[in-house]
């Protein structure tokens, strides 16, 4: 087949390209837009991320491939950064076509056994969150049907090639340290080539948007907790990868990263900004709930998308409590937030 060199639209692709890294943009049904994969033209022939389960995604995908002289069946290896449907939905399909390999961080091989089951786990989690942060039952209530509804984008696995925080991925030409990097999701994992100083970074970094710290149940075999501190944790994950030597940064979504220092403190000033923000309104109000919160930041945003703002509240909400600058009050169920007496 005759090959088509990828598009270079930025310093970055080109960088990627030369070193035998190529962007496959896969369109998504959701907000975030399209989803990047990357192939890596290695032995195996190996494909990270797979884009959502659709027709419309699943030929782009293949497009994407000819255009870069490969098929579906030429994959031996497929590597999942995390676990969210918007990147592994073609999963199944393509260990069907391809007889790939599946690598994947530890923690999230159970998860994928039954993606089905998997979310629905999440989608009951998410419901008991909203419901003690003050979200109504209705909306709750539809926001639960609406993610019963996009399952279907998302695909179970058999994870093959378990991956472990701190160890290696091999192929033939490359080595890529595994980092677990939890925060945007409980599983987020990223690959450093150190030789070519290149981050394959999945949605723990975006270069144009802030990658969202959602409160996730925890996975299989962790701790149960009413509610992880999702904010905290992506903090010192970013401050982990800030620790790694300059190179390009590709994402799971939008373009390369050219300075991932300058774009980790600026993530980190954005949240000191937003929590400020935060502890003025508790302090106008006297007490109020998360979602009482996200109303009051975000409108209507906060309605048609709940638990998104609700978890970018309830993250800082954890900043300002380890600082001892705001406390839960707890009226029933629902739990509210205050500045403490003695502040």
């Amino acid at each position: 087949m005759g090959r088509t060199p990828a598009p270079a639209d930025s310093p970055g692709l080109a960088e990627a390209a030369a070193a035998g890294i190529h962007m496959l943009s896969i369109p998504t049904p959701f907000l975030v837009g399209r989803v990047n994969c990357w192939l890596i033209e290695d032995e195996p022939l190996t494909l990270v991320d797979t884009g959502p389960n659709s027709g419309k995604s699943l030929d782009v995908l293949e497009r994407e491939l000819g255009r870069l002289g490969h098929t579906i069946e030429d994959l031996g290896l497929v590597v999942i950064t995390h676990q969210h449907m918007d990147h592994l939905g073609l999963l199944e399909i393509v260990v069907r076509r391809s007889g790939a390999e599946v690598a994947a961080l530890d923690l999230l091989a159970p998860y994928l056994i039954d993606f089905g089951a998997s979310a629905a786990a999440d989608d009951a989690f998410a419901q008991t969150v909203m419901h003690r942060h003050g979200v109504p039952e209705d909306l709750g209530a539809v926001l639960g049907a609406v993610g019963a509804a996009f399952r279907a984008f998302g695909s179970s696995g058999r994870v093959t090639r378990p991956l472990h925080d701190g160890g290696w991925l091999e192929l033939r030409d490359r080595r890529l340290q595994v980092a677990h990097r939890p925060g945007h999701s409980p599983t987020d994992t990223t690959f450093w080539d150190p030789e070519r100083r290149i981050l394959i970074a999945g949605d723990h970094l975006l270069a144009h948007i802030s990658s969202n710290p959602l409160i996730s149940r925890p996975p299989d075999g962790q701790p149960d907790r009413e509610r992880p501190r999702a904010l905290m944790a992506y903090l010192d994950s970013m401050a982990a990868t800030r620790q790694l030597p300059a190179g390009l940064t590709l994402s799971g979504h939008g373009d390369p990263i050219a300075d991932r220092v300058a774009l980790i403190d600026e993530r980190r000033r954005l949240h000191e900004r937003r929590a400020s923000k935060i502890l003025g309104l508790i302090a106008d109000a006297g007490e109020a709930t998360a979602y009482e919160i996200a109303t009051a930041m975000w409108g209507n945003v906060a309605v048609t998308q709940a638990y998104l703002t609700l978890s970018e509240v309830l993250g800082h909400l954890d900043l300002l409590a380890a600082a001892g600058e705001v406390v839960e009050q707890h009226e029933g169920e629902i739990v509210r937030f205050a500045i403490p007496a003695n502040v």
